[in-house]
C-alpha cells in the first residue's frame, strides 16, 4: 500500500515480516525516549527522528527497514527522508504504535539506537 508516495505496511503484515524475516528486517521507533519507554514493537531499534540524519550511516540498503512512531505521522516523514536519500526498502506503519496496539500485538521493549 502506497501513501504520498511511501510505501505502508499494516501491524498484522509487520507482525507475520517479525515471524518470517529474521535478519533482513530492521525496525526502527522514531519516537521520544519517553514515549518508547511505553513500549514499541518488539526488536525495535529507537532512534528518535531529529538523530535520523546522524544514523544514516548505520543504515543498510539492503534491508527492509520498517519505521514506527505513535500514529505513523513521524514514521511518514522518516519515509520521505529516506526515499530522498536514495533509500528504496522503507516502508512505514500505519497508524503506528496505535494500530499496533489495536489489532492485539506484542508490546516490547526497544533497544538503544
Amino acid at each position: 500500500m502506497f501513501w504520498n508516495g511511501i510505501k505502508e505496511i499494516e501491524a498484522p503484515e509487520l507482525a507475520q515480516w517479525l515471524d518470517q524475516q529474521g535478519e533482513n528486517l530492521r525496525i526502527i521507533d522514531v519516537r521520544q525516549t519517553p514515549e518508547i519507554a511505553a513500549g514499541t514493537v518488539p526488536g525495535a531499534q529507537a532512534v528518535p527522528l531529529h538523530t535520523l540524519p546522524l544514523k544514516l550511516s548505520e543504515l543498510s540498503r539492503e534491508e527492509k527497514l520498517v519505521f514506527i512512531c505513535r500514529s505513523g505521522a513521524r514514521s511518514a516523514q522518516a519515509c520521505m527522508f529516506l526515499a530522498q536519500q536514495g533509500f528504496e526498502n522503507v516502508y512505514n506503519l500505519r497508524g503506528g504504535m496505535l494500530a499496533w496496539a489495536q489489532t492485539g500485538q506484542t508490546i516490547g521493549m526497544a533497544q538503544a539506537g
